[in-house]
């Protein structure tokens, strides 16, 4: 599946490429010059990812790969799964350019996401609500995730499901 030909946006619904579901210890990635699902990495021991993670296709954003994007629902897709969801804020994350260099600094923000299809989190709209333990938790999470390889990752701020929603917009291309 080539998920380049799919838009970012449909108005306000952001579609979410699955690639490691909630639960994996893997780190998956798509290979857009084959269009498969390659393993990118183990995730360190005692490490699984809480929610669904991927990305949203069609972007750029300046780690010069497309935006990452986590979906927030309490059960776990498959990897390739097309998600339609609504933004409901981001968490601002600037990392090492390159491994084990941090000299040069990007941003490799997440958005957070709750898709149209999820039930029991139908009145989750911002990421304000989420409890100050489940906040540390995602941002715990980002640093836990990289651990060991040589990136330097700092949770520099939160934004809300309006600031989520305008950087899928600035970062989608035409």
């Amino acid at each position: 599946m080539d998920f380049s030909r799919i838009p970012a946006l449909d108005g306000d619904t952001v579609h979410i490429v699955v690639e490691s579901p909630r639960g994996s210890t893997l780190k998956l990635k798509y290979e857009e010059a084959w269009h498969v699902m390659s393993v990118s990495r183990p995730l360190p021991s005692g490490v699984v990812y809480p929610f669904d993670w991927g990305f949203v296709p069609s972007t750029l954003a300046p780690d010069g790969d497309p935006l990452d994007a986590m979906v927030l629902w309490d059960v776990p897709s498959y990897p390739g799964v097309v998600l339609r969801c609504r933004t409901i804020g981001v968490i601002y994350v600037e990392q090492n350019k390159t491994n084990f260099d941090s000299s040069e600094r990007v941003h490799n923000d997440r958005v957070l996401a709750i898709p149209h299809e999820a039930r029991r989190e139908a009145g989750l709209n911002d990421v304000a609500v989420l409890s100050p333990r489940v906040r540390a938790e995602l941002e715990h999470f980002a640093s836990a995730a990289t651990a060991l390889e040589g990136k330097d990752i700092r949770v520099t701020g939160w934004g809300g499901a309006a600031e989520a929603l305008a950087l899928v917009r600035r970062l989608a291309r035409a």
